[in-house]
């Protein structure tokens, strides 16, 4: 893993993320680009994948019709999508790679479609986040 590891935190570096946190033994690494409104973006190595997350809002309107619109978001992302917790209620994007061929290009695609969500999406995601 510590080649893996040691190749994602060379990327990030390449790309100009903060390195806020990062646990080697445990594949763990939390970074921000202010510039591009990521902020506290887990990154999991975790053999064979590399998981990406980040936290978005609390859900206040859980209906239906909430879930139905994250879905529909989805097909417009290149990659990555929103996923929810296990309550429910917490909107994530996520984000998974494969480890063995993953190449700076692929990362940083990850992390553009992230900043576009981010972009496009924020205003919609606040009218149905928890007051």
């Amino acid at each position: 893993m510590n080649n893996h590891f040691q190749k994602v935190k060379n990327y990030i570096l390449d790309l100009d993320f903060s390195i806020l946190m990062e646990d080697e033994s445990d594949g763990l690494m939390v970074i921000e680009s202010e510039e591009d409104g990521i902020k506290n973006l887990v990154l999991g190595v975790e053999e064979p994948l590399l998981i990406i997350e980040q936290s978005l809002v609390n859900l206040g309107d859980t209906s239906a019709a909430t879930y139905l619109n994250l879905l529909q978001k989805n097909r417009d992302m290149v990659h990555g999508a929103f996923v929810v917790d296990e309550t429910g209620k917490r909107v994530i994007f996520r984000d998974t790679l494969q480890l063995e061929n993953l190449d700076l290009n692929e990362l940083e695609a990850s992390f553009n479609s992230l900043a576009l969500v981010l972009s496009e999406h924020s205003d919609e995601l606040l009218k149905v986040a928890e007051k």
